[in-house]
């Protein structure tokens, strides 16, 4: 077993002999920023066959997830230890941030499948620090301008910063957090993160600096290295009344680094559009991108390769649906012979109905089409085959659930011969007659299945609910991609609202399906 301790501030050399080296440009790997936000992630540590590994816990929960291990040379032997350490809290292995070669490497490993995705919203910008410090040619032109104008109105000194500079710059950073809205979790975080930055600004090995016009602050930005050549911005905050006060310190902090760190890492957007827009005015070099290794179930392998089967999707969104939206809790499954004969995925949301269920990714392998698998699990009313019916033709329609041999679960002989298929829609929210349980969803939203022999396009289809007073549109809300509309019947197009009892136009969501 490994045995993970604390970050410390006294762990900082023993960890940066192994980061300053080896570590790719990524900012959750400057020892500051884990340090710092350690309260935030509990981060821990451990040396593992000549590699560094990083533990902590994904957003606060009480999910674990792993850096990929940093070090020199091939670090895939170091993941059986990590599935010793996972498997004893009860989870599965998870590793975060792979770097594009890392993850070519896990494809390599046998003993495990992994599921591959990666967030646009977590990669780092990073930057020539040539760029930063001189704003060479017409694309930083209007960068140029606003200094020249700074420059023209204010008298300003840039002064390196020392911890005696604190109180003035959480000053200053609680003055811009005023007229921040929204994201006030992760600023008051932030917050948090700065303070115990200053506390052991010297010992951590900050380097920031000061912009002042007279003797106000008006902006202020530090960081740490990540490796030998890359430096790492945490923070920056300025005074917006001050027109181009963050375009000053950004090029004076950089023009006082070491000329060793020849790219400036400026960490990520987190999606925020400003953030994004600002991060992009500056054209980065690279985006450093980020994956997320999950390795998957035999339940979500089986669904991986009917999926493969049924629609030919790309293997990159097949594991963005297995990691971002796959529940044993959200899926039937129908098994003969076996095998997985056919999948159905439910995806709760919010609508102008309240909570309502998206019926996504519904297909049956080839070879046991024709047979009602799928369709039968989307009738509102009764199915003419009950469960114990089901058995006797080897076939068992229930929530997918893996036992300790992995193997899927079906519900026991006696609980079968009294429970109807229509009781086991209820119980996951599928019917909206359900009775209220953990996973109601009192509406159901679905489009039906493909008909490509009636070549029925979304386009068609919209044109027909329109002619009939309804609409077509994707929800905005939905987090899958609208592009993955499908032919299909008109199924379903409308739902009922009980909590209301009368009936409601509301947008149909195409699915994602196979013929069934």
């Amino acid at each position: 077993m490994i045995t993970f301790k604390p970050i410390t501030i006294e762990d900082k050399a023993e960890i940066e002999s192994f980061t300053l080296p080896y570590a790719p440009a990524n900012c959750d790997l400057a020892f500051a920023n884990m340090f710092c936000w350690q309260f935030q992630f509990k981060t821990a540590w451990s040396v593992v066959d000549g590699f560094l590994v990083i533990r902590f816990q994904i957003g606060g929960s009480d999910r674990i997830g792993y850096m990929q291990p940093v070090g020199a040379g091939d670090f895939t032997p170091v993941l059986r230890h990590l599935e010793e350490d996972i498997l004893a809290a009860g989870q599965r292995l998870r590793i975060i941030d792979m770097t594009p070669e890392g993850l070519e490497k896990l494809r390599s490993v046998g003993h495990c499948q992994f599921a591959f995705a990666s967030d646009r919203n977590l990669e780092d910008y990073v930057y020539n620090a040539s760029d930063l410090r001189d704003l060479p040619g017409r694309k930083y032109q209007s960068k140029r301008n606003h200094i020249n104008r700074f420059e023209a109105e204010y008298e300003y000194r840039y002064e390196p910063m020392t911890r005696d500079h604190a109180a003035e710059c959480m000053r200053l950073e609680a003055e811009w957090r005023k007229t921040r809205s929204g994201h006030t979790g992760e600023l008051s975080a932030e917050q948090r993160a700065m303070q115990r930055a200053f506390a052991h600004f010297d010992r951590l090995g900050l380097i920031g600096g000061c912009i002042y016009v007279g003797d106000k602050l008006v902006a202020f930005t530090y960081g740490s290295p990540i490796n030998d050549h890359t430096f790492c911005v945490h923070v920056e905050k300025a005074d917006t009344e001050y027109d181009g006060a963050f375009t000053i310190i950004n090029r004076e902090f950089v023009a006082h680094l070491p000329e060793q760190y020849t790219l400036i890492d400026r960490e990520e957007d987190l999606g925020i559009p400003g953030l994004r827009q600002a991060k992009l005015s500056y054209h980065p070099a690279f985006l450093e991108k980020k994956y997320t290794a999950l390795c998957l179930y035999p339940d979500e392998i089986a669904c991986k390769r009917l999926w493969i089967k049924c629609f030919g999707d790309e293997e990159t969104f097949i594991d963005s649906f297995l990691i971002g939206h796959y529940s044993r809790k959200r899926m039937l499954a129908a098994e003969e012979d076996g095998r997985l004969a056919a999948m159905l995925h439910l995806i709760p949301f919010e609508s102008e109905l309240g909570r309502t269920t998206y019926i996504y990714g519904v297909a049956t392998d080839p070879d046991y089409r024709g047979r009602g698998l799928a369709s039968g699990s989307q009738k509102k009313g009764p199915t003419p085959r009950s469960l114990s019916q089901a058995r006797k033709a080897s076939r068992t329609f229930t929530p997918r659930s893996a036992s300790k041999t992995g193997r899927f679960r079906s519900f026991s002989k006696r609980r079968t011969t009294s429970t109807s298929a229509r009781a086991i829609r209820n119980r996951i929210g599928l019917w909206s007659g359900a009775a209220t349980t953990a996973h109601r969803c009192p509406n159901v939203c679905t489009a039906g299945f493909s008909d490509p022999a009636k070549n029925r396009s979304a386009e068609s289809t919209a044109g027909r609910l329109e002619a009939s007073g309804r609409t077509f549109s994707g929800p905005s809300e939905h987090p899958l991609p609208r592009d993955r509309i499908r032919r299909f019947h008109s199924f379903g197009e409308e739902v009922t609202d009980y909590r209301q009892n009368r009936q409601k136009n509301v947008e149909i969501i195409a699915n994602h399906s196979s013929n069934v």
